[in-house]
């Protein structure tokens, strides 16, 4: 349940701070026992000492979760006080039952409460926690003088119901009439700039807050700071975030922290993210990392398959018993698979005492990742077995672990169970995985029909999975209807342009390549370069494909020329046809002889002892060549290799990769 907002600034909420705080009096009626339409002076002692007698039995049973009873009581007693109604309010919140909060905000109508802005609050959080946004619009839309206590609810509830245009248009009307923002303002309007997805003018208004903030003077308020980091971060401005973080240095808190370790690792940088939390462990004495902070750090340990720094977080977490928070150990599992180790990730599964539906989800896409469908649709079907229901996330991972070893009539048969056994309407993520699962198998034509069937609209993550799948299978007609869609939908991301340059390479098109590649310097696109990461010895090495910075490159340059002509006598090919340039057989081995991952294969291969196995991750997917490439080093290097690309898991023993191939 989260935390009711309380309108005060210092203090935390309470559910009687209100009650007897002096400073909120003009907020509540002037009589602390009855209510507004109180009984005259000719009434009784005794009728007032009944009514007070009721009106702390309702206060009772509704600290006793007795909600029922509470209205039965409320429902004989002519004067109830605004603190019973709070309670009562609050009371319906927690048992989650609309009908009993819109009889007890009737009565509260009824009894001449219609114009206090202290339940008026009450009654917007309460119709926000029950999900009845057009209620919470009614109450406030009833409030004649609105404070900012009654604009903050409002806010918090449109954020809250995904309503952030809305939310933003009432904040542009609230500063029209003059009504001063306080901090809980900004935390909720930011907010509200993410709510509704990341488009370019929900980020122009971030920045016009971010103005009034500073032209307010809440610059050093930690908490609107942290939310505003926040927002950038989830519109992929690192730098402003990281600016602000930077700007903050003296007055961050735990959750400043953990937003800029958050920022790094959503935004693709892992590496900078352990860096911050390094910083926050050597650095500070009062922030100490919470559940929150220690599920950034696992993610970007799992991005990083950086497993030695990894089983540190882990004994961290044991050591400040932090082991029985679900989101914590389910990152965990996930951060334990995709270091390569899967069985250390199933028997963390298997120690909980508890299992939600993200645990599962969690093991689920475990398998999935190492290719493991069968594993994974099993897990799929114990979980079902034990009364969890499948959320939209059960079917991407299960779909997409389908996917990944090929189960087409498997995935199909999910696929069809989704609205039929679940009550789940799938959506652009589903139809996506399907494309996927169909479009790896070689079945474009079905994949194509079933995009030409949609009832919503495909989506940029429906067409990247058909150009993909394009790629792999070099189908040049398909390829360019998704690539057409995907340069109107997304026109700044190089990757497809590049990914549709690869099936006119593979297809012998120069002239088309040669276009394509035109069109990104006249866009000024530029390639993502190819990123491998490695761990040894708990630190963790980058290496970037010809990249002249890297750890040792004379020495890994000559081992990788060393290992290609050594493997070449036994049958190793170098797969060239990666390479989107029309240039000699020569110079085209050279090219995919500096690529990232052989780069981190030879810096494992000198830096890592004998039995030790090397663990990589790549930003990208594995190329042919490198596949090819590493099958071979495994064979006659008998080094167990283990290779985590944009994709799935590789695991290269003796020559042989757990893909089979098919990747």
């Amino acid at each position: 349940m989260r935390a009711f907002y309380t309108p005060q600034a210092a203090q935390p909420p309470s559910h009687t701070s209100f009650f007897h705080n002096p400073n909120h009096l003009h907020l509540k009626p002037q009589n602390c026992t009855v209510a507004l339409n109180s009984p005259n002076s000719s009434t009784s002692s005794a009728a007032i000492k009944t009514t007070d007698h009721n009106n702390l039995f309702i206060q009772s049973l509704c600290k006793q979760g007795n909600l029922k009873q509470a209205i039965k009581v409320l429902a004989r007693e002519p004067y109830p006080t605004q603190h019973t109604y709070e309670l009562l309010i609050l009371a319906c919140i927690h048992l989650n039952s609309i009908s009993d909060g819109q009889f007890v905000h009737h009565h509260l109508l009824d009894n001449g409460f219609d114009e206090d802005p202290f339940l008026a609050t009450k009654l917007i959080n309460m119709y926000s926690e029950l999900d009845a946004i057009d209620d919470a619009r009614e109450v406030f839309d009833q409030i004649p003088h609105r404070t900012i206590y009654v604009w903050n609810a409002l806010f918090r509830a449109l954020s809250l119901a995904s309503k952030g245009e809305e939310c933003l248009e009432s904040y542009r009307r609230m500063n029209k009439i003059g009504i001063p923002s306080d901090r809980f303002t900004y935390t909720y309007v930011l907010k509200a700039c993410v709510v509704s997805g990341c488009s370019v003018s929900l980020l122009k208004k971030g920045k016009e807050i971010h103005g009034h903030i500073l032209r307010h003077g809440y610059e050093a308020n930690v908490h609107v700071m942290t939310t505003l980091l926040d927002m950038y971060a989830r519109f992929g401005c690192v730098s402003y975030a990281n600016h602000l973080f930077r700007e903050m240095s003296g007055r961050r808190n735990v959750v400043s922290w953990s937003a800029m370790i958050a920022c790094y690792t959503k935004n693709g940088m892992p590496f900078e993210a352990l860096g911050v939390f390094r910083e926050m462990m050597t650095k500070t004495n009062d922030s100490i990392p919470n559940s929150v902070t220690m599920v950034s750090v696992l993610q970007a340990c799992a991005a990083l398959a950086a497993l030695e720094q990894g089983r540190l977080i882990h004994a961290y977490i044991l050591r400040r018993g932090l082991d029985s928070i679900l989101p914590l150990i389910s990152a965990l599992v996930i951060m334990y698979a995709r270091c390569g180790k899967l069985e250390q990730g199933q028997w963390v599964f298997d120690k909980m005492d508890r299992r939600d539906v993200v645990s599962w989800n969690s093991l689920i896409s475990s398998y999935g990742i190492h290719g493991f469908g069968k594993e994974a649709i099993q897990v799929f079907e114990e979980m079902i077995h034990h009364g969890v229901s499948p959320s939209p996330i059960t079917f991407v991972s299960v779909l997409g672990a389908c996917s990944h070893a090929g189960l087409v009539e498997e995935g199909k048969m999910l696929f069809d169970s989704m609205s039929k056994e679940h009550g789940i309407y799938p959506s652009v993520e589903h139809y996506a995985c399907m494309v996927d699962l169909l479009g790896r198998a070689n079945r474009l034509d079905e994949a194509a029909k079933l995009i030409q069937d949609m009832r919503i609209e495909p989506g940029i993550k429906v067409w990247a999975s058909l150009l993909g799948s394009c790629r792999i299978h070099c189908n040049v007609e398909l390829a360019e209807m998704a690539s057409n869609r995907l340069f109107k939908l997304e026109p700044a991301n190089a990757g497809n342009y590049v990914l549709l340059a690869d099936v006119y390479a593979e297809a012998g098109m120069w002239d088309e390549v040669k276009r394509v590649k035109k069109l990104l310097e006249a866009r000024g696109l530029q390639k993502v370069p190819g990123q491998s990461w490695i761990e040894v010895r708990r630190k963790i090495y980058s290496f970037l494909t010809v990249d002249e910075s890297s750890p040792q490159k004379e020495q890994l340059h000559a081992l990788v020329v060393k290992l290609s002509k050594e493997m070449k006598e036994k049958g190793y090919v170098p797969q060239t046809k990666v390479v989107l340039y029309d240039l000699d057989a020569e110079e085209k081995e050279r090219i995919v002889l500096g690529h990232s991952e052989k780069l981190a294969v030879a810096f494992g291969l000198i830096n890592t002892s004998h039995g030790e196995p090397i663990r990589i991750t790549k930003n990208l997917r594995l190329c042919e060549d490198c596949h090819s490439f590493t099958k071979f080093v495994s064979k006659f290097t008998s080094k167990e290799i283990l290779v985590r690309d944009a994709n799935r898991f590789h695991h290269f023993t003796n020559g042989v990769c757990s893909c089979g191939d098919y990747w």
